[in-house]
């Protein structure tokens, strides 16, 4: 998939190249810098996309750093753990976050007493991967697109019912954002889970949700769903039939579920540097790529300054989709 995120952001082989070899005039090399292990804090359970990237950047690592890299795996709480673990490592490169979105960007904004301040306690390292959401409905559900939607949301006398795995996770603050954009007021049914909520939709109790491509193409190429639209700006080649809400009359919708590597705060720059430099090769690695597709994730990476401005946005656009949402943890 081509994101404008991605024009800026993924670095072809002879960019990383370049990059890398500016990196490496501020960077000692791995081996006088990394002689300990280094740990991955995944704040979600073994098996979910974030716990996949991480390990298999936990294996490419351990080849380009010359030290066992592997998972922490500190589940719990909207990823909650694992961020406060993770803010407690020794800032001298043995410790990294695999943040999220949800971690990172909403939870700040869903919990008045969040353990660990997003800016404040943690230094971008690099993101890694972005990848879309995807609005999917009963195959029995009358709109066969945004536009149809749009028009039958406003000729119903009573709000249309949209699915999400709970309140505030980034399916549901999605669809907040939608509903702003576009003009128009859906009833929100939140689920114990996004698997249990695409169940639902799929069995009609439910018209549609936002949910990713990963669990959702499968269902709509196999006629189970249908998808209405992707929440990225440019069309996924994994489903080029699938045009985008900005195409579809609601201008500028773009929201993409992402992971990226921090550390604590107070890591030298240096020792970021080379990190960052390392995750670049590691993302050459055809198994690492393979992986990544797999996960239906894209594969991006970009320097720590550029990762840092964008935590900034991402912040500040899910802090007010918070808000507008009314959801609320703590």
């Amino acid at each position: 998939m081509t994101y404008p995120l991605k024009r800026r952001i993924v670095l072809g082989a002879c960019a990383i190249a370049i990059a890398l070899t500016a990196v490496g005039a501020a960077a000692q090399t791995a081996s006088s810098l990394f002689t300990k292990p280094v740990r991955i804090v995944v704040g979600y359970p073994a098996g979910q996309t974030v716990d996949i990237i991480a390990r298999s950047y936990a294996a490419a690592l351990t080849k380009e750093l010359g030290q066992p890299v592997y998972v922490d795996n500190r589940a719990g709480a909207n990823g909650i753990l694992g961020a406060q673990e993770a803010k407690k490592g020794a800032p001298d490169g043995t410790t990294l976050l695999l943040g999220t979105l949800g971690q990172m960007a909403v939870n700040p904004a869903l919990y008045k007493k969040l353990p660990y301040n997003t800016l404040k306690d943690f230094v971008p390292v690099s993101l890694v991967s972005v990848g879309a959401l995807y609005l999917v409905a009963n195959p029995a559900f009358p709109p066969n697109n945004v536009t149809e939607l749009l028009a039958y949301v406003k000729s119903q006398p009573h709000p249309v019912n949209y699915a999400s795995g709970g309140n505030g996770i980034t399916a549901h603050l999605a669809m907040e954002l939608f509903q702003s954009q576009a003009g128009v007021k859906l009833n929100h049914i939140p689920y114990k889970g996004s698997p249990v909520a695409l169940n639902d939709v799929m069995a009609g109790q439910v018209p549609i949700m936002f949910d990713a491509g990963a669990s959702a193409l499968p269902h709509v190429k196999s006629g189970k769903l249908k998808a209405l639209g992707v929440t990225s700006l440019k069309r996924n080649p994994e489903a080029p039939s699938v045009a985008t809400l900005d195409e579809q009359g609601v201008k500028g919708f773009n929201v993409l579920s992402w992971v990226g590597f921090l550390a604590p705060a107070g890591t030298p720059p240096n020792v970021v540097a080379a990190l960052n430099a390392a995750i670049g090769r590691a993302s050459a690695n055809p198994a690492l790529q393979a992986s990544m597709r797999a996960s239906g994730s894209e594969l991006v990476q970009q320097s720590p300054g550029y990762f840092g401005y964008f935590l900034q946005t991402e912040v500040k656009k899910w802090g007010k989709a918070v808000a507008d949402s009314g959801a609320q943890i703590d």
